[in-house]
């Protein structure tokens, strides 16, 4: 059994095909599937998805850096009026992007570091998004101070020194189908990742995985993700499936599913 740690099933990109698709994961044993919110625009459709698969599909709580604009406020007012719905396993995806446009980065930081906070005050996984942003990110790690802080930083694309910082934070590291890609350095990287911090994840739809590389990605390819970093940590599939799961079901705080 997998479980895909980070992937947006709810997006319109899915909706011609959306149960097709998960019943495609399902059957490639792709058994739970962890959806990071986005904004508020995208609140309504992961609830729905999530209450249509129940003890599949798990809602996560966020505003991803991307969306913090100039009604950054408001917009995480509207995520914070959602954190006591039942069954939130996370706070995420939040974090810092600094590759398509600097021009929020304070008010990114502002956000991430309230979310921070939301995750230390009720205890909940962080899901970290950091494109060319890992000293600012660690940087706010620092700031924040959270003891007992957990999480994990999803699509890790970062050097081995970055990796080194952020397993110092005790984190987990989420590895998807760039690791899969020719002309990715990500293969020393992810050898360096501790077995027991590592978990899988598609991000679909984006970043398909070798060879469906400029497609639409999907849960059903995490398998193909795996294979990879299987190889690399010379373990069976099998090993692999059931440690990375196991791992996600400890982070999250999942109940534990022995389905094959």
């Amino acid at each position: 059994m997998f479980i895909d740690s980070h992937t947006h099933l709810y997006l319109d990109a899915f909706k011609e095909d959306r149960d097709q698709m998960i019943q495609r994961a399902l059957e490639a044993g792709v058994k739970r599937m962890l959806l990071p919110n986005i904004d508020s625009k995208t609140v309504g459709p992961m609830f729905s998805l999530a209450e249509r698969y129940p003890g599949h599909c798990f809602p996560m709580m966020g505003l991803h850096p991307t969306s913090v604009k100039e009604n950054y406020i408001e917009e995480l007012s509207l995520i914070e009026s959602q954190l006591d719905r039942e069954g939130i396993i996370a706070i995420g995806e939040t974090g810092i992007d600094l590759y398509w446009d600097k021009s929020y980065i304070k008010e990114q930081e502002e956000v991430f570091l309230t979310q921070i906070r939301w995750a230390m005050e009720l205890d909940l996984p962080l899901v970290i998004h950091a494109r060319d942003s890992f000293p600012e990110i660690f940087s706010a790690l620092d700031k924040a101070g959270g003891a007992g802080l957990r999480g994990v930083f999803h699509s890790f694309t970062g050097t081995l020194e970055d990796l080194d910082r952020a397993l110092s934070f005790d984190f987990m590291i989420g590895i998807n189908g760039i690791v899969t890609f020719k002309n990715s350095n990500l293969t020393g990287v992810v050898q360096s990742i501790p077995i027991q911090q590592l978990l899988l994840e598609t991000d679909a739809p984006f970043l398909a995985p070798v060879p469906h590389r400029g497609r639409r990605n999907e849960s059903s390819y995490l398998p193909e993700i795996a294979a990879k970093v299987a190889e690399i940590h010379n373990l069976s599939l099998e090993e692999l499936a059931s440690i990375t799961s196991n791992n996600a079901e400890q982070l999250f705080r999942i109940k534990p599913q022995h389905a094959s």
